[in-house]
């Protein structure tokens, strides 16, 4: 991997790994929980020699980012992410950009391309609509959807922080398996990736997610104005690619109508056959063609 650069951007000081030519079409690609930055490790190369800049950012709480003061809120919640992805495009100069992620990371990035189109080129995410309907937060799903959250429900209470502190190598492997049960990835694969969750302040950051989308734990302050837009459910309207794993462990595939009043602009959407969650690293191939698409597009 290239060497990674720091930079401060609203309230953190964010690592990222930059590659590809200076002048090329900008590309931010996100990762989720429990991921990082590896999980781009084949795609950004393909964006790379396709002549695009990559920007693979630690989002907050993963890796060597940190926040810049001690008494900002450790909050996990979707304003901040889309936030922190907006602060690193204003730092670095970027007006305008191909968003590309899944889970925490497609959240940001649907974020910024819902409420700042003019800054978003085109969007590729996965599970499609990744904006969360906070008000609806406590409408029961199917039995067996609901079977499939139960780390989030564990989250909920103090047994789940104290599971997440105490072995959180252990719990996220887990995650992986049942998360992409057809991905066969190996030790060193994962131990590459798990350095970041040692960071000091992901435990907090993770509780506080998934304790904030249930409404059962405040926000930070700072964003009361961003998940109050976010809490019409804006649509998104520049170009997109929506992608669902037809193995996902965490969401079922959707049919692309289920969705598509939220997309207002182009859009194709995609079921994968074989993908589980993590789908930049189970097929790098297909989700680099698909943000080439809207490059070229732009």
């Amino acid at each position: 991997m290239q060497p990674l650069k720091h930079t401060r951007a609203g309230v953190l000081d964010i690592t990222w790994l930059n590659a590809g030519p200076a002048d090329g079409p900008p590309v931010f690609l996100m990762h989720g929980f429990p991921y990082d930055i590896h999980t781009y490790a084949e795609v950004a190369p393909m964006l790379a020699d396709a002549g695009c800049r990559v920007i693979v950012p630690y989002l907050r709480g993963f890796g060597p980012t940190r926040f810049l003061s001690d008494d900002t809120p450790r909050s996990g919640e979707q304003a901040a992410l889309g936030a922190d992805l907006l602060a690193l495009m204003d730092a670095l100069k970027i007006e305008r950009a191909v968003l590309a992620g899944y889970d925490w990371g497609g959240r940001a990035a649907c974020v910024v391309a819902a409420l700042w189109p003019e800054r978003c080129a085109g969007l590729v995410s996965f599970n499609s609509y990744n904006i969360q309907n906070i008000a609806r937060a406590m409408e029961p799903d199917t039995p067996a959807n609901e079977h499939s959250l139960w780390y989030q429900y564990y989250f909920h209470s103090e047994r789940g922080r104290a599971g997440l502190s105490k072995d959180r190598r252990a719990l996220i492997r887990l995650l992986w398996k049942l998360w992409s049960p057809t991905w066969a990835f190996d030790d060193a694969t994962f131990e590459r990736s798990a350095a970041a969750f040692d960071n000091t302040d992901f435990v907090d950051v993770v509780i506080q997610s998934y304790r904030h989308r249930f409404d059962l734990a405040p926000g930070d302050p700072a964003y009361a104005e961003i998940e109050r837009r976010l809490a019409t459910q804006p649509a998104i309207t520049v170009p997109t690619i929506t992608f669902d794993g037809a193995d996902d462990g965490v969401r079922p595939p959707a049919p692309a109508a289920a969705h598509a009043h939220r997309f207002t602009g182009p859009r194709s959407h995609r079921v994968v056959p074989g993908v589980g969650h993590n789908m930049p690293q189970e097929v790098p191939r297909v989700f680099a063609d698909a943000v080439l698409e809207l490059v070229l597009r732009r």
